[in-house]
């Protein structure tokens, strides 16, 4: 007799052992591309050579042990700068005493004064165990227990990819990482200290899209947490920079228009900046003041200055109002200081090379000069059209070098605060920059890009060879065939944010973008069209 469970064929009976109800077929999706992109980076470690027990040190040996006191001698230089936080005298960008060409030396500098505190016996290292965590940050983590003995130098990469963070030894055998950790939130950028990079700790500062902060050491596998759960900054992090001339502090830029500045020994402290006030007739979005606003707060242009909130363990105040050291100790918290650069977000930001000023980005298609000691803004440049994406200093520190959205590399001089020359050669957005350091002489520099074309271009810039550009008609103008804003359009609609230079109201740190006709442009010099995928970083590494 038949039941749901038999069936009854001539051949017999037929009973259910398993059941199985297999799913609708659906069409083929794609899953979806990662809201961030990857970010890649890269620092080379030297490891200690191995010694033969009774053998004189050879002369390679002699000559890498000098090498290894230099760089010691040069990181501790570094660390005696950070903590006196002496200053050269140099003359700011645009002041009225400003050479054309300066000789900038090659010294680094606080970023900020020192704050009076006393000088802290030990460095601090990352509080937690990544492997025995408890917090539901991180989901999962997959860390070496030990490395193997290792010689010579070693290049380690770090990159992101959706909610993971790798490291990776490159020229391994071994098709594993050395690392992997993921976590519930979107690693968005992320940055390797190589003033304290060694064989025994390495430096790691990653921000994620909840803009919360994680101190890392991958070596020890030990972290700490900053900017926890936005409570200083809920705005997704963009950008993040060590201090080149120091050891604990770092600036982090973000989607609110923000560059807030942390100290990685610090808790975080209760914070909350203050909001500018917008002028009535000013470009953007924003409130107007209010009638019970402050009437000390003066109204804010981000074109014209950054609006800066101190807080109360700033390091200009000293600890003012505090009895003795051990409770300036107590009081001392993170942010160190919060810029308010734009109304728009921050892409990235660049430091001079000797550290006194940092180079913004935004989408508003602005470059920001700030000098960071001062906390103040020193000049801004308008771009060609659209934002501007990628940003690199040029060693000696005379030329700012930039891509955008308008297909262009500009060259800026901070010095001479105009734009010297536009390099014409990519189809799309130029996505990195960067300047190769053995071929930069003061005379000719030589650099590097990438964009969303694909193509890899070098360039040679020269400021004696330079030539204005003859007259070029509107439709000779080149269309760009990849991204969704060309050249083709007008001037007029490339900066929809910024005032026109013939505004009655005078900007004297505001740059307009000048027209096509009056500057001058570069041709590559090498182009490289088979790079397969969009490459969104760029190092010329030297050899």
């Amino acid at each position: 007799m038949e039941s749901e469970s038999t069936f009854v064929a001539p051949e017999g009976v037929y009973s259910i052992i398993e059941e199985h109800k297999p799913f609708f077929l659906v069409a083929h999706v794609n899953p979806p591309a990662s809201p961030f992109p990857t970010r890649v980076s890269t620092i080379v470690v030297r490891y200690p050579t191995a010694k033969h027990a009774g053998s004189a040190p050879g002369f390679a040996q002699l000559l890498s042990g000098n090498k290894d006191k230099d760089t010691r001698n040069v990181k501790d230089k570094g660390r005696e700068d950070c903590d006196t936080g002496d200053d050269d005298g140099s003359p700011p960008l645009g002041g009225p005493d400003l050479p054309v060409n300066p000789t900038i030396p090659h010294e680094h500098h606080a970023l900020f004064s020192h704050s009076g505190l006393a000088k802290k016996k030990h460095v601090g290292r990352p509080k937690h165990n990544i492997r025995t965590t408890s917090s539901t940050f991180i989901t999962r983590a997959d860390v070496p227990k030990a490395l193997q003995s290792k010689q010579g130098d070693m290049t380690f990469l770090f990159y992101n990819t959706g909610k993971s963070f790798l490291w990776v030894e490159t020229g391994s055998k071994s098709k594993e990482p050395l690392a992997r950790v993921t976590f519930s939130a979107f690693p968005t950028c992320h940055d390797v200290n190589t003033l304290t990079a060694s064989p025994e700790c390495l430096d790691v500062i990653i921000g994620f899209s909840t803009g919360d902060l994680i101190w890392l050491d991958p070596i020890s596998s030990r972290y700490s947490r900053l900017n926890k759960q936005g409570c200083i900054s809920n705005s997704p992090c963009t950008a993040v920079r060590w201090v080149p001339s120091s050891s604990t502090l770092f600036l982090v830029s973000h989607a609110d228009g923000t560059i807030v500045v942390y100290d990685r020994e610090r808790d975080d402290g209760t914070f909350k900046p203050q909001e500018p006030v917008v002028q009535s007739g000013s470009s953007g979005s924003g409130s107007l003041p209010s009638s019970d606003d402050n009437t000390s707060q003066k109204d804010w242009d981000p074109i014209d200055n950054i609006f800066v909130t101190i807080p109360p363990w700033h390091p200009v105040t000293g600890g003012a109002g505090l009895k003795n050291e051990r409770e300036r100790e107590k009081a001392v918290k993170n942010p160190v200081s919060h810029w308010k650069v734009s109304r728009k977000s921050v892409v990235d930001f660049a430091f001079s090379p000797d550290v006194k000023y940092v180079g913004a980005i935004s989408e508003d298609g602005c470059l920001r000069v700030i000098d960071a000691l001062a906390e103040q803004l020193v000049d801004c440049y308008a771009s060609y059209f659209g934002a501007l994406t990628c940003i690199a200093w040029s060693p000696d520190g005379r030329f700012i070098l930039t891509g955008g959205q308008d297909d262009l590399l500009t060259i800026f001089s901070p010095w001479e605060q105009r734009v010297i020359a536009r390099c014409q050669g990519h189809s799309s957005f130029v996505t990195a920059v960067a300047f190769d350091d053995l071929r930069c002489d003061g005379r000719t520099y030589r650099f590097g890009s990438v964009g969303e074309d694909n193509k890899l271009i070098l360039w040679d810039f020269s400021s004696g060879a330079l030539h204005r550009p003859k007259f070029q008609a509107t439709h000779h103008q080149r269309v760009s065939m990849s991204s969704t804003i060309s050249l083709a359009f007008k001037r007029d609609r490339s900066a929809l944010y910024l005032p026109s230079p013939t505004e009655d109201k005078p900007y004297p740190r505001y740059h307009p973008a000048p027209s096509r006709n009056e500057i001058a442009v570069v041709q590559p010099v090498l182009v490289c069209g088979s790079v397969s995928g969009i490459v969104l970083a760029l190092t010329l590494v030297a050899r």
